[in-house]
């Protein structure tokens, strides 16, 4: 059955390949991103593929935004049947220099290096409302069309670092474990009227937002980078193609008893202790 599916943050690399799959399957996709030209962009090359979207600008941020886009997407296709809350990222403010505090740091004062007593609070308030509290304002504006309706669900974007945090990034990885826990919660709150709740928890995949931190302008991988591969041991980064058979299983009615589920799709970096 073709549903009508949200994606925010659609105007991204990875989700933007979720939403090219899930319209190849016949699904009517919503691409909604901040940036109003991106969501076109994609909306635009959906189409050209014969498949059937539109770009919808929207701020996950912001509620009455939320609610013009849906008035925008119910106009256009209905209800939605699906929303996929794909909207999230870190900020620099948030982020510690060194992965490891030292005295020594006290004394460093080298422009822009952070300890964790220099990290800002407005960095790691925007990094919580970006991840989380963008993804519960969508869920409640969108998830209002799949009370009462079969075969409805929501699809959150968590992370590796919600299972074991990372060294230097506190506030995303506090703010994923968020998402991951309010999955886990919603499931549970929205079970007796059937709409299901799962989310997906990537491991590495090279983006605009890390590319910087993860490889050199050659290309080859910062130690950072090689760190990260060495832990993983499939030994190579995710490409965004690798989320989508997880994404079409929780989003389609095979998957009608799972709810309430984090799948990590990591290559195996979860599993690995590094002995």
């Amino acid at each position: 059955m073709y549903k009508t599916i949200v994606l925010t943050g659609a105007g991204g690399v990875l989700c933007s390949t979720l939403a090219h799959a899930l319209a190849k399957q016949g699904h009517r996709i919503a691409v909604l991103d901040l940036r109003k030209e991106a969501a076109n962009t994609v909306a635009q090359e959906i189409n050209k593929d014969g498949g059937d979207a539109i770009g919808v600008a929207g701020n996950v941020l912001e509620k009455t935004s939320l609610e013009n886009a849906k008035i925008e997407i119910n106009n256009t296709f209905g209800k939605v049947d699906i929303l996929i809350n794909g909207a999230g990222g870190n900020h620099p403010m948030g982020t510690t220099s060194n992965p490891f505090f030292k005295m020594e740091d006290l004394d460093n004062n080298t422009e822009g290096f952070k300890t964790f007593f220099d990290l800002d609070p407005k960095g790691i308030e925007f990094t919580f409302n970006l991840n989380f509290l963008g993804t519960l304002l969508p869920t409640q504006v969108f998830a209002m069309d799949m009370v009462g309706r079969d075969g409805c669900s929501v699809l959150n974007i968590s992370s590796m670092n919600a299972f074991t945090p990372l060294t230097k990034i506190p506030a995303y990885s506090g703010a994923k474990a968020a998402v991951s826990n309010f999955t886990q919660w919603l499931a549970v709150h929205f079970s007796k009227i059937g709409i299901r709740v799962n989310a997906i928890a990537p491991g590495f995949f090279l983006t605009d937002q890390n590319r910087a931190l993860l490889t050199n302008e050659d290309g080859s991988a910062t130690a950072r980078g090689n760190q990260i591969i060495g832990q993983t041991p499939m030994g190579r980064y995710g490409k965004p193609e690798d989320l989508v058979s997880t994404v079409q299983w929780l989003c389609d009615d095979g998957a009608a008893f799972i709810t309430g589920i984090v799948v990590p799709i990591d290559g195996g970096f979860s599993a690995y202790s590094g002995v």
